[in-house]
């Protein structure tokens, strides 16, 4: 196993053996399956309903026997339904922005904060990060979870902590440029958004101190993560998390390895299952994600569905397994003329042509009883000269790769440099106005 030279650093599930994880994993739910079905009135009725109760689980194949959880039941006992103690208890509160029905509240206990400090911590520690970094936070503070859970996170670990938050894309450059951090924490969108004005302003990164990047809350892709390193001189690194689950530091790349992100499995069970069944699928093979809290006191999570689609893999840098990276979301698949597509398998054929950005907007349109797809992109700002006739081959050929890797012909709209939307927190790439057509 490739571990890190100063094992001291590490907490002791980070060295343990994987017989000793598994261990420790079916100790942790048992009692969580406990304390959800003695404590959150729909456990106990979905367990009951379902024939299963937490003296069943013999081992942690047993979990599959138990009923999944998904973010509408959430939503459904808005706001509090799903705590497992005393609101006395709850400690903090935070919540999705709802824009598709009721946000989905969770709650901490003081217990959970600081499991949660911990998990942060650990995640910055294994891309790098260590005692004295000083940490630029660009995810959102307020409800999201993301600039306060990275926050905690890193003055856990010691770090000097740059509570900046999103927007005021000239004033965060100014900060990095002025501060400057050694480390950024920032959804791989928004870092393009920085990037571009780190450029505008005439500034050389390489004069910036800034060395990681710690990128999440959106799928982003290899190609994308070339980008960025070359552009910014930075190692940039991938986080995961969700807000029902705990909020980031779920599970985070390994610096030594970069391989994909390790799921930190003594406080999250992962699972990979067929999104269509529930069949709980083997490691190595691509499915949905599903995680079983292990440790939380407020919320606890039992089978929650996330949506995101990757798969698990054996464990690297640590005896955890990791997960690939996240293709999308099932919930996020688009359906063009029969063919199943990802936002992401576009982005790869974007970043494939050295002339364009990385910034791209997929429109879908209804043209009579077929869909038709626009693919909007923009120049970088060195090729902006390009004439008419290289504009026209620069779209004929991203619509060839499109056709041939994803199977779809589509209609590329080229843009000027910096003329499409940038993005300050999480990006949108589609526009569906099949919708209201």
């Amino acid at each position: 196993m490739n571990m890190i030279a100063n094992t001291a650093l590490l907490d002791p599930m980070e060295t343990a053996s994987v017989d000793e994880l598994r261990q420790h994993q079916l100790e942790r739910l048992r009692w969580s399956l406990k304390h959800a079905y003695d404590n959150v009135p729909l456990y106990r009725q979905r367990f009951d309903e379902t024939g299963v109760h937490p003296d069943d689980l013999k081992s942690l194949d047993d979990l599959a026997k138990y009923p999944f959880t998904g973010k509408n039941e959430v939503r459904d006992n808005y706001p509090f339904g799903m705590f497992a103690v005393p609101q006395s208890e709850i400690v903090r509160l935070h919540a999705s922005s709802g824009t598709t029905g009721k946000p989905t509240v969770v709650g901490y206990t003081q217990n959970d904060i600081d499991t949660w400090a911990n998990v942060v911590a650990r995640s910055i520690r294994a891309a790098g990060g260590r005692k004295g970094d000083k940490v630029h936070v660009s995810y959102g503070y307020g409800l999201f979870t993301g600039g306060l859970g990275a926050h905690y996170g890193a003055e856990r670990l010691g770090c000097t902590v740059i509570p900046m938050s999103g927007g005021q894309t000239e004033k965060q450059v100014q900060l990095i440029r002025d501060f400057q951090p050694d480390i950024i924490m920032v959804t791989p969108s928004y870092m393009l958004n920085l990037a571009d004005e780190i450029e505008r302003q005439g500034i050389d990164p390489h004069d910036l101190k800034l060395r990681l990047g710690i990128f999440g809350a959106e799928p982003w892709t290899a190609e994308l993560r070339r980008s960025i390193e070359q552009r910014l001189g930075i190692t940039a690194l991938d986080i995961y998390g969700l807000s029902e689950i705990m909020g980031p530091g779920v599970a985070m790349e390994c610096a030594e390895t970069k391989d994909g992100p390790t799921v930190w499995e003594d406080h999250f069970y992962p699972e990979i299952i067929d999104p269509a069944t529930g069949a709980v699928l083997p490691d190595g093979e691509y499915g949905e994600l599903v995680f079983t809290s292990l440790s939380k006191e407020a919320l606890p999570m039992i089978r929650y569905r996330t949506r995101d689609l990757t798969r698990l893999l054996p464990g690297s840098a640590r005896p955890m397994r990791r997960i690939d990276k996240i293709t999308g979301r099932s919930d996020d698949m688009l359906i063009i003329r029969g063919v199943n597509v990802f936002p992401t398998q576009v982005e790869e054929q974007v970043l494939k042509i050295k002339q364009l950005s990385e910034i791209y907007e997929i429109h879908l349109y209804r043209n009579g009883n077929l869909d038709s797809i626009e693919v909007h992109v923009e120049l970088k700002h060195e090729h902006a000269g390009l004439g008419e006739q290289q504009q026209q081959a620069l779209c004929n050929e991203l619509g060839r790769h499109i056709k041939t890797y994803i199977g779809i012909s589509s209609h590329v709209v080229l843009h000027p440099c910096y003329s499409l939307k940038r993005s300050e927190g999480k990006a949108c790439h589609v526009y569906d106005k099949r919708k209201s057509a």
